[in-house]
C-alpha cells in the first residue's frame, strides 16, 4: 500500500472564508502515485470545515447564509463564558463536518461533474491547518 501525507496551512483575511482546494488535493494524489484508493481531506481545527459540493458563487452564499441562520454569530452562547467569542464557529463545523474521503480511479479524483473540494473557515484570520491523507495501491 502506498501512502502520502500533505498538510495545508490557511491564514485567512477574513473571519469566514470558504477556499476551493480541488487543485491541491489532486495535486497530492498525483504525487503519491496511487491509483485506486482513497483521500481524507480533514482540517485540523473545530472551528473549520471541509465539504464537496459544487464551485458556484451563488450555492456558496446560500450555504454561508444557511449556516448563519442556524447558527447565527453574535449571540450570547454558553461556550462564551470560558472566555472565547466563537461558539458559532464551532456548531458551524458540526453542520458542515471536518473531513470528506474521496476516491481516487486510475490515479484521479472521481468527482462528479460540479463536485469540488472546499476548505471552510469559519474563525478565520489566524493559523490553521489541514491534512490530506492519500491511500491506496
Amino acid at each position: 500500500m502506498k501512502s502520502q501525507t500533505e498538510y495545508l496551512t490557511f491564514n485567512t483575511a477574513r473571519h469566514r472564508e470558504y477556499i476551493n482546494i480541488t487543485d491541491k488535493v489532486a495535486e497530492v494524489v498525483a504525487k503519491s502515485g496511487v491509483q485506486e484508493g482513497l483521500a481524507l481531506v480533514s482540517a485540523l481545527h473545530i472551528t473549520a470545515g471541509v465539504w464537496v459540493n459544487d464551485a458556484e458563487d451563488g450555492i456558496i452564499a446560500d450555504i454561508d447564509e444557511m449556516l448563519e441562520r442556524l447558527a447565527p454569530s453574535g449571540r450570547n452562547y454558553r461556550h462564551h463564558r470560558t472566555g472565547e467569542t466563537n461558539a458559532d464557529a464551532h456548531l458551524k463545523n458540526i453542520l458542515v463536518g471536518h473531513q470528506v474521503i474521496l476516491p481516487i480511479t486510475a490515479g484521479r479524483l472521481d468527482l462528479g461533474p460540479w463536485q469540488q473540494v472546499y476548505y471552510c473557515e469559519f474563525d478565520g484570520r489566524r493559523r490553521k491547518r489541514l491534512i490530506i491523507k492519500v491511500l491506496g495501491e
